[in-house]
């Protein structure tokens, strides 16, 4: 494990896109990208209403989720941040992760609770899919608390995390965007549950898994192949593959007033036998 960066507040919603590592430091505001060495670092989007899950239109504009207005902004040629798509309608709490397609179709779960509130856990939610001309609807029901989502590379499948019941849930994705035959792809062991993944080229999934501090490589089944470790006392909350490297999103807290205060958030990487599966 080597670590690539410090002094984050809450990094999230990991990204690997034109040979650099992108991801919201979501309790900074902040939508940041690096190079792979850390060294070239940029501010691309300052988001008023805490970012997370980020994508690309076809045409290269970025999407990115504004969380507590339950909002998707795109940014414009010029830097400009506007509105994509409002899903205050749609979403029951907080937005979080996304993942788009080759289409431009933004995914977008939600917490469907307060998280940090006496809500319980077993509160259930939905995903909701972004058409590219910001149209939105709910795609799929009945979500533990739909978290990092992934895309197979033919477009024809979708895995998402259930954090609220520890599993890897697939469905078939439809001609048109749709989400249909819905099915458990895996269930983690015991004491984890998954945030934030990613998938590799042998359809293999990378989940972080900030109950038990770890990133773990999930065969379709549940059998575990490989785990890695953070360092103790942090959380593994999200990761991406860049080629051979994992990079991992970890902090040892989520709520946002400690995050800002302590900025314990951190990059973290690893090398990995398997690379990423490539786009989306």
């Amino acid at each position: 494990m080597r670590t690539l960066m410090t002094g984050l507040a809450f990094p999230e919603g990991p990204r690997w896109h034109e040979d650099r590592f992108w991801f919201s430091d979501m309790h900074a505001d902040e939508v940041i990208s690096i190079d792979p060495t850390g060294g070239d670092r940029r501010v691309e989007a300052v988001v008023d209403h805490q970012p997370s899950g980020l994508g690309w239109l076809p045409d290269g504009r970025l999407l990115i989720v504004s969380m507590t207005d339950r909002r998707v902004l795109r940014r414009e040629a010029d830097g400009r941040l506007v509105e994509h798509a409002n899903l205050w309608a749609l979403a029951p709490f907080h937005c979080n992760d996304a993942v788009v397609d080759a289409h431009g179709r933004m995914y977008v779960g939600n917490f469907g609770f307060d998280l940090h509130g006496n809500n319980p856990l077993a509160t259930t939610t939905n995903l909701i899919v972004v058409e590219p001309d910001g149209k939105a609807r709910v795609a799929a029901e009945d979500l533990a608390f739909p978290n990092g989502t992934v895309i197979s590379p033919d477009g024809t499948t979708l895995i998402v995390g259930e954090s609220g019941a520890g599993r890897l849930t697939a469905f078939a994705v439809d001609a048109n965007g749709d989400l249909s035959h819905r099915r458990v792809w895996a269930q983690l062991p015991e004491g984890c549950v998954p945030d934030g993944i990613c998938l590799d080229a042998s359809g293999a999934i990378w989940s972080a898994c900030p109950r038990c501090n770890r990133v773990l490589r999930v065969a379709e089944g549940g059998t575990v192949l490989d785990d890695r470790q953070v360092a103790e006392g942090d959380q593994a909350y999200a990761c991406m593959l860049g080629g051979t490297t994992l990079y991992v999103c970890a902090a040892s807290s989520s709520r946002r007033e400690e995050c800002r205060d302590t900025r314990s958030g951190s990059i973290v990487v690893f090398d990995v036998a398997v690379a990423g599966a490539g786009r989306p």
